[in-house]
């Protein structure tokens, strides 16, 4: 009897479900995609007034005027209502905004109940539809109580096979048959069932003759070890047979299990897409199936589209092109310095001293490089040489004079000499066209010296990584003296002044070379050019790209409406209204210090904002529609309405 009853049970569940799918077939059942609704707006506070559907705001003119939903009595007066809602209307599309170059699609699917079955998964499969390219969402399962049960059941069955599968190899060995023989033949062997001391290989072969491995070899039966091989190999094959429809976890958006189809069931999908500049729109359809066990039973008709149309701050960018101004000097000044030695007290130069020959030929080779300059002209160079300060200040002024004389009168010879073998060769070094031909101008050399180069040891004496604090603390003390004789005596004395002497003193016998120049055919001697400010049109281009925080980065330091414009796309608010609130109010600036002053939660101010900017330019009438903050007071303070209202009484009046 209670086999009968559970036939008889299973067969009423398949005929129910029989006759649920024929319906859906006949009546074309679909599930539904509606746009979610709308998050509640949090309640702001404005001054001390309570939030409610009436606002008074100033217009354009300095007017008061109150904005509230309104509609026109039989006598064509504005007078406040509350509507009451007869039917639904279910939108097919919504404004959503880009932030940070990602917007998210909020869509709502709507499964029926008469779609549901305890013995049947619904797979439904959102298609997003992106310029040319289209993308499958992850899925959304809703599986019923008995699909269920049937898909666990499988696993059951599965589990049970592999346990069957021995993994031990002693369970192939007849225990049985190898101890009758081990007692009848060998007792004295027997006796190791019992012990359970560890008895190594070698010695179970000295006991039975052979290996532990070939006893157990010998009584294996074969015909369970091939059996067990066989199951191995099957383990695929039979959970393709017990799990008809495995149970996924990864890469679904949703896998719900109904017990008792009672309603309608709803699931809010968000996803969220990056957006490429040049995109205004996704689209996303639902297609889906009905399965019975591992069968398709019926194919879930497609819904209506759904369409996203997408703002973007970026539109609100002022394209204009930026220009900043460049001032050039007529005459410019390069610097270097080199380390030529001296014979002591003596000023002539000698290449064969020290690392003069590699100096000389570093000048030289700057000298080659000015001359050759095809931008600059070379005017003068001026020669500073200065000498350590041992020895008397006076006959260290009249050294380091003697040797910028001499190091001025080497270098002006090499010039001399330099340009007569180029102008001998007729090859133009670029000092101008007719080089060749006219003799160029003289370069002139200004001997200067420093004798003593105390600020340069200084320097060096602080940087030093050798010299102890305490040292450099007495070095301190000493080069406060004024008279440089003095400070050099009472530098003797001190325990450092060897070191000081033989490590710093040598670089302190410097020759500096200051390059005066002059651009070549430059008459003034300031000249102020316009160019395109290239760092500001990168960062206009990155918030058309929506690189927003490159944007960000390019474009701080000039604090203008741009600024403002990469700010608010990057939700940095109250630093774009810092930038925003001093400048003229342009229908720019109003209107985005509308999107502001919304995000804040200042009504009125969002309102009037947008309404002087419609003023100013009525194609933000249509753009409001486009970006939430605006859309939203237009919808919750009727402003389309007030519009229509102000359009209508500028045409009666013009009449």
């Amino acid at each position: 009897m209670i086999f009968s009853a559970v036939v008889a049970l299973c067969c009423f569940a398949g005929c129910a479900s029989q006759g649920k799918l024929d319906r859906i077939r006949r009546q074309q059942v679909a599930a539904r995609m509606t746009l979610a609704d709308d998050k509640e707006l949090p309640e702001i506070a404005m001054g001390t007034e309570p939030r409610r559907d009436t606002m008074v705001v100033e217009d354009p003119d300095g007017n008061q005027v109150l904005i509230m939903r309104a509609v026109k009595d039989e006598n064509g007066e504005m007078v406040a209502t509350d509507v009451l809602q007869a039917a639904k209307v279910t939108a097919r599309f919504r404004n959503v905004a880009e932030r940070n170059g990602k917007v998210d699609l909020n869509f709502r699917i709507i499964v029926p109940e008469a779609m549901q079955d305890r013995n049947w998964q619904l797979r439904f499969y959102p298609d997003l539809f992106v310029q040319e390219d289209s993308v499958r969402l992850d899925p959304i399962l809703i599986t019923g109580e008995g699909y269920r049960k049937a898909q666990l059941r499988g696993y059951q069955q599965y589990r049970r096979f592999l346990e069957s599968i021995a993994a031990d190899s002693t369970h192939f060995v007849d225990r049985f048959q190898l101890e009758m023989f081990l007692r009848r033949n060998l007792p004295d062997i027997y006796r190791f069932k019992a012990d359970t001391t560890l008895v190594s290989d070698e010695e179970f072969q000295s006991h039975f003759g052979v290996t532990e491995q070939q006893a157990l070899r010998h009584y294996t039966n074969d015909l369970i070890v091939r059996r067990n091989r066989r199951k191995v190999s099957r383990k695929d094959e039979m959970f393709r047979k017990y799990v008809k429809v495995p149970i996924v976890t990864e890469g679904l958006r949703l896998d719900t299990v109904i017990v008792s189809p009672d309603g309608d069931i709803l699931y809010d999908y968000v996803q969220s897409i990056n957006v490429k500049p040049s995109l205004r729109k996704a689209t996303v359809l639902l297609a889906g199936d009905i399965f019975e066990e591992d069968r398709r039973i019926y194919r879930v008709p497609r819904s209506e589209p759904l369409t996203f149309y997408i703002s973007s701050i970026s539109g609100l960018s002022d394209d204009a092109v930026r220009y900043k101004t460049i001032v050039t000097e007529r005459r410019v000044q390069a610097n270097t310095a080199c380390y030529i030695d001296f014979e002591q007290g003596r000023a002539e130069i000698r290449q064969s001293v020290g690392h003069n020959q590699e100096e000389m030929a570093r000048i030289e080779g700057n000298l080659r490089s000015l001359l050759q300059n095809r931008d600059f002209d070379l005017d003068s160079i001026v020669v500073t040489a200065s000498c350590s300060p041992e020895g008397s200040y006076e006959a260290n002024r009249k050294l380091s004079s003697r040797r910028s004389e001499s190091v001025s009168a080497y270098f002006d010879r090499f010039l001399k000499h330099y340009r007569d073998s180029v102008r001998r060769s007729g090859f133009s070094i670029g000092l101008d066209e007719t080089y060749a031909e006219e003799k160029p101008a003289e370069i002139r050399f200004l001997s200067r010296n420093d004798p003593e180069n105390w600020a340069m040891l200084d320097v060096l004496v602080r940087e030093d990584n050798r010299m102890a604090e305490k040292e450099k603390d007495e070095y301190g003390k000493i080069a406060a003296i004024s008279q440089p004789d003095l400070r050099e005596k009472r530098l003797q004395s001190l325990p450092s002044y060897r070191y000081i002497r033989e490590s710093l003193y040598p670089r302190l016998r410097t020759v500096r070379f200051d390059f005066h120049l002059h651009r070549k055919g430059l008459q003034k001697d300031t000249v102020h050019t316009t160019v395109v400010d290239s760092v500001y049109m990168r960062g206009l281009q990155a918030i058309r790209d929506r690189e927003y925080k490159e944007a960000v980065t390019l474009l701080r330091p000039y604090k203008d409406y741009n600024t403002a414009v990469a700010y608010c796309a990057m939700d940095y608010n109250a630093s774009a209204l810092e930038v925003l609130e001093p400048m003229e109010r342009t229908d720019r600036v109003l209107y985005l210090l509308a999107i502001l002053y919304s995000r804040r939660g200042d009504d009125r101010s969002a309102v009037e904002s947008y309404l002087k900017a419609c003023r100013l330019n009525p194609s933000f009438v249509h753009r409001g529609n486009l970006d939430p903050e605006i859309s939203a007071l237009i919808r919750r303070y009727g402003l389309d309405k007030q519009r229509e209202e102000e359009d209508d009484n500028q045409l009666t009046f013009n009449h």
